[in-house]
């Protein structure tokens, strides 16, 4: 597993990491038991895998429950980042006493007295300055010991442009994929000004594995996108495939191209089950050719910037 600096934190991460939505969330992912969560874990472990990406609202706080039993001793080994301001009942609030309350929560269920990392997660656009009651406590929390970096996790380049310029931000988690590729330009400035970026979302929430077609249909939070959002979705899957050809899986074609951007630290997919962890895993083991990262750059520019995509 290649390793990358979390910009200038200090902090060396798997390029590949581990995105824990799926820990304890049947709701969303799917049942899986605890045993096999903490197995999950050791076997990202086992393969290089440092970077672990969680929040108190994944599973209900589940997910940082399972990662502090499966990390148990191994604290020293890992870089843990987590978020503030979506609770564990789905309450989303930023004032500050919420904030410091959800971090001391999120240390007792990860059992560690600090967090290398600190989002706000999603946050309203008008706290994305270094005056916002929101940015005072995450500076107090890091003089307090409490976190070594933060910044915030945000879906667009706008955002994070703001945070670059408004903020000390020293790491930005962004939404950025082969459909979603606009927050290039922002992603390029950060690298410049020494922030890690974390890329979230790497497979478009499973459109980017090849899984789904046209035809698909879909239950619980993906059942947010329209019969047309779907049709689009499968034909642009398509495009894609013929782009890539049959060297790389659609996994590691997607995975692979967001690596091939200097600028990210670290991507973080999820995955269920060992198998799909080490396809996941296995981005880190090559790279796609230059004429091909530029075909899927100019199929974002011709068939997706200007019409956009939801998410």
């Amino acid at each position: 597993m290649k390793t990358r600096s979390l910009g200038n934190t200090g902090m060396q991460v798997s390029e590949v990491g581990f995105g824990a939505w799926q820990l304890g969330n049947e709701k969303d992912w799917g049942k899986m038991s605890d045993h096999e969560a903490i197995d999950l874990v050791n076997a990202a472990m086992d393969s290089g895998c440092n970077f672990f990406d969680t929040a108190p609202n994944y599973g209900a706080g589940k997910s940082e429950e399972l990662l502090g039993k499966a990390l148990k001793g191994k604290r020293d080994q890992v870089v843990i980042s987590s978020k503030c301001g979506h609770h564990p009942n789905d309450e989303q609030n930023f004032e500050p006493e919420r904030l410091i309350s959800s971090v001391e929560d999120s240390l007792r269920r990860l059992q560690t007295d600090y967090l290398d990392s600190l989002l706000l997660h999603n946050p309203p656009f008008s706290s994305l300055h270094g005056d916002s009651t929101q940015f005072e406590v995450l500076q107090k929390l890091k003089d307090d010991g409490k976190i070594r970096a933060f910044g915030a996790s945000v879906d667009t380049g706008r955002e994070m442009s703001e945070l670059l310029n408004q903020t000390e931000s020293q790491v930005i988690e962004v939404m950025f994929n082969l459909f979603h590729q606009e927050p290039a330009a922002a992603m390029e400035s950060a690298h410049h000004q020494g922030v890690g970026v974390i890329t979230k979302v790497p497979l478009d929430s499973g459109w980017l594995t090849g899984k789904y077609d046209e035809s698909s249909t879909f239950s619980g939070i993906r059942s947010r996108w329209s019969a047309e959002e779907i049709e689009r979705r499968g034909k642009l899957v398509e495009q894609v495939r013929r782009i890539v050809g049959n060297d790389y899986s659609m996994v590691q074609a997607a995975l692979r191209f967001i690596l091939s951007y200097r600028e990210v630290s670290v991507i973080i997919p999820g995955a269920k089950d060992v198998s799909q962890l080490n396809h996941n895993l296995s981005a880190s083991e090559g790279g796609l050719p230059t004429q091909m990262v530029k075909e899927l750059k100019d199929f974002w520019e011709e068939e997706i910037k200007d019409s956009g995509l939801t998410w």
